[in-house]
C-alpha cells in the first residue's frame, strides 16, 4: 500500500498509518464493489410496462399525467415515494431527510434525469409543507388519486412506506427498470433495510465519524 499511498497527517502515529492503509485497501475494493453493483443495474433487461398513464395533482388545480414528467431530452425518470400519509401533517421525519437532500441537489441531477418526489397525502398540504421546509427545487407532486403508490410499493397493506423506482422512456412506452428491493428482504443484524442510502446524504457523512450512525439515533424534522 505504501507504493499507492504515501500520505501522512501532522502527528499521526505508524499504528495509526498502519491500520488507515488497511481500511484503504477495503475502501478501494469497495469502491470497485459499488462499480461493479453499478454496472449490474445498468445492465439489468427491460421490467415490465407501466402499469397505467396515472394522473398526479401539482398544485393550482394542475393535473400531470406520469409521460408528462419525462422532458423531451431525457427518457430516464426516478421516483422517490415519501411517507406523508394524508391524515398527516407532516412526512415521516427520515423521508423528510432525503427529500432534503434530493432538494438540494434536484437542480444538478435534472441536468441528466427526471426527478419527482410523491407523496399519498393531498396536493395542498403536501405543498404547503414543501413550503415550510423550503423544497423549492425537487418537484413534488401527489398520488392521493391514483394508485400509484399501492401498484409500485410505495404504500402496503395501507400504510405508507418509503420506495424509490426508476423508469425509462422508449418511443411512446415507459418500462420500470429498478425499485428498491433491499425493503422486501431482511436486513442484517443490527441494521434496518437501508433501502434508501444510496440516495440518502446522512448516513454517508456519519459512517465517516468516529460515532457512526449510532444504534438507535434517528434524525427528526427541524424547520
Amino acid at each position: 500500500m505504501k507504493a499507492l499511498n504515501n500520505t501522512h497527517f501532522p502527528n499521526e502515529s505508524s499504528d495509526y498509518r498502519t491500520a488507515r492503509n488497511k481500511l484503504l485497501e477495503a475502501e478501494i475494493a469497495l469502491r470497485k464493489q459499488t462499480e461493479e453493483v453499478a454496472k449490474q443495474r445498468r445492465s439489468l433487461p427491460l421490467g415490465g410496462k407501466l402499469k397505467e398513464d396515472y394522473l398526479f395533482s401539482e398544485g393550482n388545480g394542475k393535473k400531470t399525467t406520469f409521460a408528462e414528467f419525462f422532458q423531451e431530452d431525457k427518457n430516464t425518470l426516478v421516483v422517490y415515494s415519501m411517507m406523508f400519509d394524508p391524515s398527516w401533517d407532516q412526512p415521516c421525519p427520515m423521508c423528510n431527510s432525503i427529500v432534503d437532500g434530493l432538494n438540494g441537489n434536484a437542480r444538478q441531477i435534472t441536468q441528466r434525469v427526471n426527478l419527482v418526489v410523491v407523496g399519498r397525502a393531498p396536493i395542498e398540504k403536501l405543498l404547503s409543507y414543501a413550503k415550510e421546509a423550503e423544497w423549492n427545487h425537487v418537484r413534488i407532486v401527489s398520488s392521493f388519486g391514483n394508485t400509484y403508490n399501492q401498484d409500485y410499493f410505495g404504500e402496503r397493506e395501507g400504510k405508507q412506506v418509503p420506495m424509490i423506482n426508476v423508469f425509462l422512456k422508449k418511443g411512446n412506452d415507459i418500462y420500470h427498470t429498478w425499485g428498491s428491493e433491499l425493503t422486501f428482504v431482511p436486513p442484517d443484524p443490527g441494521q434496518n433495510e437501508r433501502l434508501a442510502d444510496i440516495i440518502w446524504p446522512l448516513w454517508n457523512v456519519l459512517d465517516l465519524t468516529p460515532e457512526g450512525r449510532g444504534k438507535d439515533w434517528y434524525p427528526k424534522i427541524v424547520l
